[in-house]
């Protein structure tokens, strides 16, 4: 394996340029997807590493249940400074683990707090709650999809704008809008080089709705009152995997892109442009980084293989 089986580690680094510019070059919609989909990669690449290199340090521990020849001498110097990493790999992938099953716990507890708060209130897209305080988000899953607001939200929009907040929220749950917000988590927990892409997935779903509401409302000067609005008085969501009209980012730069002419929609940018060359850079890093972890999990099969007697 050598050295090659710690890349995928580190890799996620060539994600950061096309982090930052797919927010403002890339259409809302391709820059989720894309970003979505590096990050699911390079998260599962560098788990896969760690796993290797815990085998290797697991080996290697006094009274471990494994076959003796896991610990064969081959086993080991296939990976460099074995002994520290190798142990070191161990509390790193069970962190992992612990954090990813947080985030998936806390993500499907607070769904179904959300939907034990529907009951009994008629079947309808949207679920008014009388509450004083302003909220409004998409509910997915349960029987179906929810729209999710408060009384109090409602009476500060005026009906354009609630047409705006309910086309936004449509958006968010026709595009499966919290998976991919879940994914990024996921994927950031597994490797914190992947933080850029969670926050730029947070930014850019909400601007992938903010551009399908306009498109509904026929304005994108209501949208984006609504969103002034409804930012000044929501309180957020309940969960950083479910989606809203006001959810927490940079709310001002929504505000401006929606003042502004609408995004083109353009599924690959050209190469010699800033954006083209991040993008390719990007697309390079997951390429190697599913090369090197793939080679090195065939690598390791082959030496324990070898050194584990039948």
């Amino acid at each position: 394996m050598g050295i090659f089986v710690f890349l995928p580690l580190v890799l996620p680094l060539t994600t950061w340029p096309i982090a930052r510019l797919a927010e403002r070059c890339l259409h809302p919609r391709t820059a989720t997807v894309l970003l979505t989909g590096l990050a699911a990669v390079m998260a599962l690449c560098s788990t896969v590493c760690l796993g290797l290199l815990m085998v290797v340090g697991t080996a290697q521990l006094p009274g471990n249940p494994l076959p003796d020849g896991w610990s064969d001498p081959e086993v080991r110097e296939s990976v460099p400074h074995h002994k520290v990493v190798g142990k070191a790999a161990i509390p790193a992938l069970l962190a992992v683990v612990v954090a990813c099953g947080h985030v998936v716990a806390q993500h499907w507890a607070v769904r179904r707090r959300a939907h034990r708060a529907l009951q009994g209130l008629p079947p309808t897209e949207v679920a008014v709650l009388p509450d004083a305080e302003p909220y409004a988000y998409a509910l997915p899953g349960g029987v179906r999809d929810r729209i999710v607001v408060s009384t109090a939200l409602l009476g500060r929009l005026t009906a354009r704008e609630r047409r705006a907040l309910f086309a936004h929220e449509r958006s968010h749950l026709a595009a499966r809008h919290h998976r991919h917000l879940l994914l990024v988590r996921l994927a950031a927990r597994a490797n914190p080089f992947l933080l850029p892409l969670r926050t730029a997935v947070a930014y850019t779903v909400e601007r992938w709705a903010d551009e399908e509401a306009a498109q509904a409302v026929g304005s994108r000067k209501a949208v984006a009152r609504a969103i002034g609005r409804a930012a000044l008085a929501s309180r957020g969501t309940p969960a950083p995997t479910l989606a809203a009209l006001a959810a927490p980012g940079p709310l001002p730069r929504r505000v401006a892109a929606l003042l502004g002419p609408a995004p083109a929609v353009r599924t690959w940018p050209p190469v010699f442009t800033a954006v083209g060359l991040a993008l390719w850079t990007a697309a390079t890093g997951v390429l190697l980084s599913a090369t090197f972890s793939a080679n090195s999990a065939l690598t390791l099969m082959r030496l324990l293989h070898a050194a584990t007697p039948l």
